[in-house]
């Protein structure tokens, strides 16, 4: 148990104060036993992780790579995934549910064993007024098994065996029986046998491989149907169910067992095998889930949040009964005592809830947690705060900040999850952790932020501290919108003794781009320069693709139209594009394009920008052309110099100058004088940015 700050709502969410949350004595037990196993066995376990581990060595070096490893370790991950509660808040863009209704949540991502909880509007549903908190508490437990339930296609008068008979295979038989099926359950503990057959189900089956006797109470036909509730890495537990069937039966696998399918099991019989997954339809689904993009009932009948409604219902109305399968409830307090209850060796219970504290209603949550191990504030340094801690934040800034301690303090941490910003604050002994920003724009102690949320977020997080007279390290983009770039224009054209800004366009300061610099620093005439940027595949669906992220081109490829204006050091006159137009949906013509700039002092540089290349390929490479002289990097590992003599830069590592940009700032911060980019140039990058993206999306 720790204390956390509160989260806080937000657009298509609701603030909910707990009032019991449900322990699974499947799901959530075997993931904290497989979170307890040492690293080398769950390295075993996932080779590809290894694989990627070692990668990050080779090009980051080992230090790098222990930090990100280290980050991970040290953090905790919050458990539960079912709760009841009532309303606190409500975020924007909802209407029907308000403060003070009484709501069921689900979710691993969200209903936690904790107070407060924030839960998206389709992951959380009313209670029918008679229904009571600690049985609604159960709700994912029933979505989970109801879903089952409708992957089988049940039919008035058919006969269902249910293999195992925990908590879900509780349910399931107990709703299988609702809809007028005859049911059969097995499980290896003959109590459960006994429970579920006090709740109603028909046949017992002592052992799921007694086939003889399923052929018995099945008039040698066998079964319409087998619903799988059991866990186990078995695959004779799915033969077995498949040879219960009979003719054209349908298995359905609900928990988690082993899935080597024998060929003979299935083929005579010609039968169906099914999935479930989770909840029902919309579960994995971030539009469904998070975004509040609901399933037109037309086409979807039974969505994850309509599966948590009904199975309230079907309680609510007696065709459930729950009341049997909750063991015991203990305060959160007690939390340690309420898991230990769930790892004895026998009478297992089903359900163990945990209850939470009766708190005054009208009393704000609290979203700022001292950290009590923190280091002791040094006078000669920068107090910096973080805003965002993800997991670029953790692995990059922050081993870069400790690096640089001599000029650095990490003050405070502020993230949207409660849990992630205790960690951090605890890994970086900060002052303190938070959920609000406002408490780090408000903190007089603090000297900096740095930026490292979403990309959506940036331009008015960056506004808001340059207003608080904060100085701000943002990482890229600095805006997604013209509007939100004139904004920030706008504020230092009013103000002439403004906090300074830095966007993260760390590859100017590497060793490489520094370089480069320098030897095109005398230089009579125009030049020209190539970009290629083999960028690598990520799906159409993920947060960078998004609005969240503005697509590649303003969230990634800015770094290198920072580059041309570096190397230029002159202003923009042109900005022409041109993207694919990929013949299948899989690639999208807004990040596999080429773009060409050209600049006042008649230079040009172009960027060839693409996700279809091999990732067996260096990642980035340039051509400089300058008055006799090419200059060739790659990847930032090496940088070749031809037509003269002088050298260029060569690592082992590769170096894109996010340690540099930081002592950089902090030299600005500490002695005045130039910023490490100027404002003129920022705005210009992200300017190219925009007119690149205006082409692209015509």
């Amino acid at each position: 148990m720790e204390d956390i700050p509160a989260p806080q709502v937000e657009p298509g969410t609701l603030l909910v104060r707990v009032k019991f949350s449900s322990i699974s004595a499947g799901t959530e037990m075997s993931g904290l036993e497989s979170a307890s196993q040492p690293l080398w066995k769950r390295a075993l376990k996932n080779p590809q992780a290894v694989k990627s581990t070692l990668e990050m060595a080779a090009a980051r070096g080992l230090t790098h790579t222990r930090n990100v490893i280290q980050g991970k370790l040290s953090e905790g991950n919050p458990t539960g995934y079912s709760a009841s509660g009532v309303v606190l808040e409500v975020g924007h863009g909802i209407d029907n549910i308000h403060p003070g209704d009484r709501v069921a949540c689900a979710g691993a991502q969200c209903a936690h064993h904790a107070e407060i909880i924030r839960v998206p509007r389709n992951l959380a549903v009313p209670l029918p007024k008679d229904l009571s908190l600690p049985v609604a508490s159960t709700v994912t437990l029933g979505a989970i098994a109801l879903q089952g339930v409708r992957r089988a296609q049940p039919t008035l008068g058919e006969t269902f065996a249910v293999i195992g008979l925990g908590i879900l295979g509780q349910l399931t038989a107990q709703m299988l029986r609702a809809n007028g099926c005859r049911v059969i359950g097995a499980d290896l503990d003959f109590s459960r046998i006994e429970l579920a057959k006090s709740l109603g189900m028909d046949f017992p089956l002592p052992s799921e491989e007694n086939n003889e006797h399923i052929l018995r109470l099945t008039d040698g036909v066998g079964v319409d149907g087998v619903i799988i509730t059991a866990a186990s890495p078995s695959d004779e537990i799915i033969s077995n169910a498949f040879k219960m069937c009979r003719k054209k039966g349908r298995v359905v696998a609900v928990g988690c067992v082993g899935l080597n399918l024998k060929r003979e099991d299935i083929f005579p019989k010609e039968l169906d095998f099914f999935i479930s997954t989770s909840y029902g339809p919309g579960r994995y689904d971030p539009q469904y889930e998070e975004e509040g993009l609901d399933y037109p009932i037309g086409y979807v009948r039974w969505t994850e949040n309509r599966n948590m409604a009904e199975y309230l219902n079907l309680i609510s109305k007696g065709k459930i009964d729950v009341e049997p399968l909750i063991h015991s409830s203990f305060e959160i307090s007690q939390a340690a005592t309420a898991y230990d209850t769930l790892k004895k060796d026998k009478e297992k219970p089903m359900i163990v809830l945990l209850s939470y504290p009766e708190s005054n209603e009208d009393a704000k949550p609290n979203r700022v947690i001292p950290n009590p191990s923190a280091r002791a504030l040094e006078s000669d340094k920068i107090n910096i705060a973080l805003a965002g801690a993800g997991g670029f934040v953790k692995g990059m800034h922050i081993p870069n900040l400790q690096a640089l301690s001599r000029h650095y303090q990490i003050h405070a941490v502020s993230s949207r999850t409660g849990s992630n910003a205790s960690n951090t604050a605890k890994q970086v002994g900060a002052q303190y952790c938070t959920t609000d920003y406002q408490e780090i724009l408000n903190d007089p102690k603090v000297n900096a932020i740095l930026i490292g949320t979403r990309h959506n977020q940036h331009a008015s997080m960056v506004l808001e501290a340059l207003q608080a007279g904060k100085h701000v390290l943002v990482e890229k983009p600095l805006a997604l919108t013209r509007d939100e770039l004139e904004s920030i224009r706008s504020f230092y054209e009013t103000h002439q003794q403004a906090p300074v800004l830095l966007t993260g366009f760390n590859r100017r300061f590497s060793p490489f781009a520094q370089r480069a610099k320098e030897l095109i620093g005398n230089r009579t005439n125009p030049i020209i320069i190539n970009y290629r940027m083999n960028a690598g595949y990520i799906a159409l669906d993920h947060w960078i693709q998004t609005e969240e992220g503005g697509g590649r081109n303003l969230g990634e490829a800015c770094h290198i139209y920072d580059l041309f204006t570096f190397f230029t050091d002159s202003k923009v006159v042109s900005v022409q594009s041109r993207s694919l137009a990929p013949k299948t949906g899989h690639y999208s013509s807004r990040d596999n394009f080429v773009a060409t700039v050209g600049f006042e002092d008649g230079s040009v540089a172009t960027l060839t920008y693409t996700a279809l290349g091999s990732n067996k390929f260096p990642k980035e490479q340039m051509e400089i052309y300058s008055d006799g002289k090419v200059l060739s990097l790659d990847d930032y590992k090496q940088l070749q110099v031809h037509g003269t003599n002088a050298k260029g830069v060569t690592s082992k590592l590769i170096d894109k100058g996010h340690k540099r940009e930081l002592e950089a700032f902090a030299a600005t911060l500490g002695k005045g004088g130039d910023w490490p980019i100027p404002l003129w140039q920022q705005l210009q990058a992200t300017e190219i940015a925009l007119n690149v993206e205006d082409q692209l999306t015509l």
